[in-house]
């Protein structure tokens, strides 16, 4: 055993003197991803808490509570609290347009993933079954902490495809099941259409291929923030309601400038060009019956609503919305349309099981 400790020594070291370099060389620090995340959130109008929710292991997720008391034309039946799960590279402030209109309904919870934002960033299992293991139990025990019974799982990206995995493995947790532009559905096809992945990523994963995803982020140094504000320049015109500057490219780039971890995990789950090694097209089939599921697309994203339809072969109760002029970032492409289309969803599940909207 001690032998075994020495063996490794020295790639603790090389690993150690790696992570103290990174933030020297990259302009980024847990307080600057703070304070870039806080400055997203004063376009936020109703009040919120926030805080990390400790869970097992030392980890924590980092979490907002909107109107998380008891509703007051209804005290004893408060509404089921809808959870919002970001995407790869994401995190809370995202919603920064969304959260105030959502939260109008019923409690709302955003988190960021583990290994991603202002959550814990663990090490990761290489096995990509473990990984998404690893994701969901940490939702898990994060719902048991907060003390939900029930849950609305509102995902985008892979926090679509990790709502799907914790609603196949906790279905009685789930009340409904929301699925916005969702990563890893369909299988690696033999000849992929290239056409079909923006751009950008297919350039990045050309050269960064061997690397995590975001790797040339951190490698870029000091011109990582500069290197966001030219990749993905789309993001200003987002978010250019609520803001005229560089605001969210800041926030993208601390989020993913710092030590990667949900990010090692993504791509231990991916293979080229970002294709799930676990596709979930051959599990969604399995959710139970009675847990309703919609899918949300943007009609001019890259990603196609090709998946929604198979689920709906399989399940005709499935409904599919398209948000005209939306990319894949619809909850913020067209921020009102996509909060309207949520919020008909819950009113129109609500008033089926009698409650009120």
């Amino acid at each position: 055993m001690r032998r075994m400790a020495e063996d490794i020594q020295p790639h603790k070291e090389q690993s150690s003197w790696i992570s103290s370099w990174l933030p020297s060389w990259c302009p980024t620090s847990p307080s600057q991803l703070k304070d870039a995340e806080e400055k997203m959130l004063k376009t936020v109008k109703r009040p919120y808490s926030r805080q990390h929710v400790r869970i097992s292991n030392n980890n924590y997720l980092w979490t907002l509570a909107f109107s998380t008391q008891l509703h007051p034309c209804s005290p004893s039946q408060p509404k089921t609290p809808l959870i919002l799960l970001h995407g790869f590279g994401g995190g809370v402030a995202l919603w920064a347009q969304n959260l105030d209109a959502l939260s109008t309904f019923g409690p709302v919870y955003a988190l960021d993933l583990l290994g991603f934002g202002r959550s814990s960033r663990p090490q990761f299992t290489t096995d990509p079954e473990g990984a998404e293991e690893q994701f969901v139990e940490a939702l898990e025990e994060w719902r048991e902490k907060v003390g939900l019974e029930e849950m609305v799982l509102l995902g985008h990206n892979l926090g679509g495809y990790l709502s799907a995995a914790y609603t196949l493995k906790y279905p009685n947790r789930v009340k409904h099941l929301l699925l916005v532009e969702p990563w890893g559905f369909p299988a690696r096809p033999e000849n992929p259409n290239h056409h079909s992945i923006p751009m950008w990523i297919r350039a990045i994963g050309a050269i960064m291929s061997p690397f995590n995803p975001l790797a040339g982020l951190r490698l870029a140094g000091p011109l990582g923030p500069t290197l966001v504000q030219t990749i993905r320049s789309d993001f200003k015109q987002k978010y250019s309601s609520v803001f005229d500057d560089n605001t969210v490219s800041d926030y993208i780039y601390h989020l993913n400038a710092q030590t990667p971890s949900g990010e090692t995990a993504f791509k231990n789950m991916t293979i080229p060009y970002g294709w799930a090694k676990r596709p979930m097209l051959e599990r969604i089939g399995q959710v139970r019956a009675d847990i309703p599921i919609f899918f949300i697309y943007g009609s001019r994203s890259s990603i196609d609503s090709n998946s929604g339809k198979a689920v709906k072969k399989i399940r005709p109760d499935v409904d599919i919305t398209v948000i005209r002029g939306a990319g894949h970032y619809v909850f913020a492409d067209q921020s009102e349309d996509f909060n309207q289309a949520v919020l008909q969803i819950l009113t129109r599940e609500s008033k089926e099981e009698g409650g009120k909207p």
